[in-house]
């Protein structure tokens, strides 16, 4: 059986505050932290954005084909220049199964 990948149309990104980092260092960077993650929504970059119930962090989902270009874009963000968080991207894109529904006759 050939199973075909979906293809990525987004990239899950966590961003965790650093176990090391105190509060106080976040909030000191957080102002210009909004305002450059309002700047990408804005662009039409970030598609969601959510925060971590606990509060240890945000996840956004990215508008974006590949990892590379997601790191590109959350690498130049205040908290990640900082190094107050840790990273992880997770490419994402349409539900397989679904496509049973369809007999396997998916666009290219």
């Amino acid at each position: 059986m050939n199973i075909k990948l979906p293809k990525t149309t987004g990239i899950l990104t966590i961003l965790s505050r650093k176990p090391s980092i105190k509060a106080d260092q976040i909030m000191k960077v957080m102002p210009e932290e909004i305002r450059a993650t309002v700047a990408l929504y804005m662009e039409g970059k970030i598609q969601q954005w959510f925060m971590q119930a606990d509060g240890s962090g945000v996840i956004f989902i990215l508008n974006c084909k590949d990892v590379e270009e997601a790191r590109d874009i959350i690498e130049d963000l205040p908290f990640s220049k900082e190094s107050l968080v840790e990273e992880q991207f997770i490419p994402i894109g349409p539900l397989l199964p679904l496509g049973l529904l369809l007999g396997d006759k998916r666009p290219e």
